[in-house]
């Protein structure tokens, strides 16, 4: 595998304690931004989370579908491909195999009970709330102006994965999703690496 361009070669390399420390503050800073707008807004009623087997394969089922997708993406697409292997090398390369199960977790779990749990519902279950959430997402994962490509997937990532919890009503659904994704997305590049 061809060593990535990256466009701005002064990042410096993180180490793996910095990267779990950054995963987990990041988490509980979106979970207390969830608890917050909860607080704060009393009339926004978080999405359901309900626990089901069809609810869990439904989601596995799409992080399934949204791998290959990126797999795809990452052949064709070139700017995706150095965007994708930027965030990858920053934030995968310095973790061990067993770290990245919190990778699939913490992300997982955070962005969506804050992006799909309580953000969709509070802007409505509608293609605006969708588009604004989904955006928002999308901003999250901005990390420079080069990697604007990376934006855009995650943007359109957010909108399948609200989606998906407007149609089922479950925030189980793109919970497991997110997980998924994550977790074979990571292990895929860091086993070819």
């Amino acid at each position: 595998m061809p060593e990535p361009s990256y466009p701005n070669p002064n990042v410096e390399a993180l180490t793996r304690f910095q990267v779990l420390i950054a995963m987990a503050a990041t988490a509980v800073l979106l979970l207390i931004c969830a608890r917050l707008w909860l607080f704060l807004d009393s009339s926004t009623e978080m999405l359901p989370l309900n626990w089901s087997s069809s609810a869990t394969l439904t989601g596995a089922g799409l992080g399934l579908g949204i791998t290959a997708a990126s797999s795809l993406l990452y052949q064709i697409w070139s700017a995706y491909r150095q965007s994708a292997d930027y965030y990858l090398e920053l934030v995968i390369k310095p973790l061990a195999l067993p770290d990245l199960i919190w990778l699939g977790l913490l992300p997982g779990l955070s962005e969506e009970l804050l992006f799909r749990g309580v953000m969709l519902p509070a802007l409505g279950l509608t293609w605006f709330g969708l588009a604004i959430s989904s955006l928002c997402f999308g901003i999250l994962h901005f990390s420079g102006s080069q990697q604007w490509s990376y934006v855009i997937w995650a943007t359109v990532i957010g909108a399948l994965l609200g989606y998906s919890a407007i149609l089922t009503g479950n925030l189980l659904v793109p919970i497991v999703a997110h997980i998924t994704t994550n977790l074979l997305s990571s292990c895929i590049w860091k086993l070819r690496s």
